[in-house]
């Protein structure tokens, strides 16, 4: 039998072919991932290309991380065997390098797996390989996260693997330490690192586990800055999807597939994103096949498909397995919206423009003056539907705390208005219901009486239109709550994208209470940070909206 020159690059070669006509069925990223890298092999045969594939350094860090011992279940003391979306990964991970400088050339590789899939796997021999066969000298390898345990995830593994691997350490002058690995001869090391990094650090390698549970990127963030000085660092993250949509990883993941869209072109990332799209139907368990990737290897078909049926049984399970299965970013608790239906509501194309005269009701939910104030505008429109759009308000003091990273953002890019201080300053409400009473036709504004007294009796002073005190309780939000569910459903409301108001839609949970024998439902939320001002005040102009004579909306029930 004639010998298979570079095996490890031949089988990632194949994996990518397999994908990308439909051999192995595959989740829309993955085969974009595949056509990415075969589109860049015919690429680098062109001048203009920086970049190609070499195959040898490919082959040998595929080699070196087979010679690995896994250090877990059944397989525990036997040699590693790269399946082939692994071999995947690691071939265009060391194997791309610069035509010219030879460096490498993906910087950064986001890879989103869903649980089960054998992480610990692919990061411990990425910090063990950055230390000793890329031979960088005094290179910094740092396993971080937010917590002790998390962090003992990667770097127990990648320390049992060299206290096992035959000759590893007598080849590379290693000595292992309770929270370190050394590298005697060179002043390398492999570190872990929980929270936030300290000053001087210069990462070679820096490896992030379930970034997902990082409530600010500023970790990931000093890590990269800290980079600066080496000519061919590696960042690489390497989570689950998570429960909370306004988080980095959430963020990073939504940057990441715009590359592989065509949208964005960002030539130093690597990544693999193996996640259900949210329009392919998660009842079909071939779907679950799609997106585990060591389905049969390290995580069986049986274990699957329990969680499947778990899913389909009980709802109160659907929302947690759809995400670290599925790797659909989903809300951790019994969450009231489907996600991939709220996203179908979405029409970039809406302005609050194209609105001006036209009929509208106004929602407004204050709650605290530390916290965020929401205001929703709501318009019918032609053919039962209804468009929405969403103000909201924080103060200063509030937006520019380290953990609030996300209101950084959604106030830069302008979908959050912020107000000078600790407590938000109402003015800046009430001057924007001041030109909205101007531009459009409102028919009513539906408040919650909390904290809003002051205000409402000043808009009353000024205002030509009705000022409506909604009550919280169950008996008055229930059945524009299910009004709304079932718009949303039905497709007939439509949004501009505001990823403040998708962010709540997700936060919000249903709740079920009785009036004696009348069922109703009410939202609330998992945690405190998960807020859901805006859902609020969409229910309450929906409620107002649905007392119109007017309108003809057909009420939900349940």
């Amino acid at each position: 039998m004639t010998e298979i020159k570079y095996p490890h690059v031949q089988k990632a070669k194949k994996y990518a072919d397999d994908v990308v006509n439909g051999r192995i069925p595959s989740c829309k990223w993955i085969v974009l991932a595949c056509k990415r890298f075969k589109t860049d092999l015919h690429r680098a045969k062109t001048k203009k290309f920086p970049y190609v594939l070499n195959n040898e350094r490919a082959e040998a860090n595929c080699t070196f991380i087979e010679l690995l011992p896994h250090v877990k279940g059944k397989w525990a003391g036997t040699l590693l065997v790269l399946e082939p979306w692994q071999c995947f990964l690691f071939v265009n991970l060391f194997g791309w390098e610069h035509k010219s400088t030879k460096l490498r050339r993906f910087r950064r590789a986001f890879v989103l797996v869903p649980r089960k899939n054998g992480k610990t796997t692919i990061a411990a021999p990425v910090g063990i390989d950055m230390m000793t066969l890329e031979a960088e000298p005094g290179a910094e390898i740092y396993c971080g996260a937010t917590s002790e345990d998390q962090a003992n995830e990667v770097f127990r593994p990648a320390k049992a693997m060299v206290n096992k691997a035959k000759g590893l350490k007598e080849a590379y002058n290693l000595e292992v330490a309770a929270t370190s690995i050394f590298r005697e001869d060179g002043l390398s090391f492999f570190h872990r690192l929980i929270g936030k990094p300290g000053e001087g650090q210069s990462p070679y390698c820096a490896i992030s586990d379930e970034y997902h549970e990082h409530k600010t990127s500023e970790q990931i963030d000093a890590m990269w800055t800290g980079m600066g000085a080496r000519q061919q660092p590696l960042q690489f993250i390497i989570t689950t999807a998570g429960t909370d949509i306004s988080s980095p990883c959430k963020e990073m993941d939504d940057y990441c597939r715009k590359i592989l869209d065509g949208v964005l072109e960002d030539e130093r990332w690597f990544i693999m994103i193996y996640a259900l799209e949210d329009d392919a139907d998660w009842e079909n368990f071939e779907n679950w096949k799609k997106v585990n990737p060591n389905i049969n290897v390290s995580v069986s078909e049986e274990f699957l498909h329990e969680k499947y049926q778990e899913s389909l049984q009980r709802v109160s399970t659907q929302n947690i397995n759809r995400c670290k299965h599925l790797n659909q970013w989903m809300n951790a608790g019994s969450a009231w919206m489907n996600m991939s239906l709220w996203n179908k509501c979405k029409d970039v194309s809406l302005s609050l423009n194209d609105f001006k005269g036209r009929d509208c009701f106004l929602g407004m939910d204050l709650a605290s003056k530390i916290d965020i104030a929401a205001l929703i505008l709501l318009f019918p429109m032609e053919d039962d539907k209804w468009a929405v759009f969403g103000k909201y308000y924080l103060p200063e003091d509030t937006i520019n705390l380290p953990e609030n990273a996300q209101y950084q953002t959604w106030e830069h890019e302008g979908w959050l208005t912020k107000t000078p201080g600790a407590r938000t300053d109402f003015f800046y409400i009430e001057e924007d219901l001041k030109q909205y009473s101007s531009d459009f036709n409102i028919q009513e504004l539906a408040f919650d009486p909390r904290e809003s007294t002051y205000l409402v009796n000043n808009i009353m002073e000024w205002g030509d239109f009705e000022c409506v005190e909604i009550p919280q309780g169950p008996a008055h939000i229930s059945e524009p709550m299910k009004e709304l569910e079932a718009i949303i459903y039905d497709n007939k409301i439509r949004h501009n994208g505001d990823p403040v108001l998708s962010w709540m839609v997700s936060n919000t949970v249903r709740k079920e209470g009785r009036g004696g024998p009348v069922k109703y439902y009410y939202p609330t939320k998992d945690n405190n940070e998960n807020k859901i001002d805006g859902v609020v005040a969409l229910i309450m102009a929906i409620s107002r909206a649905m007392t119109y004579e007017d309108m003809k909306i057909e009420v939900f029930r349940a």
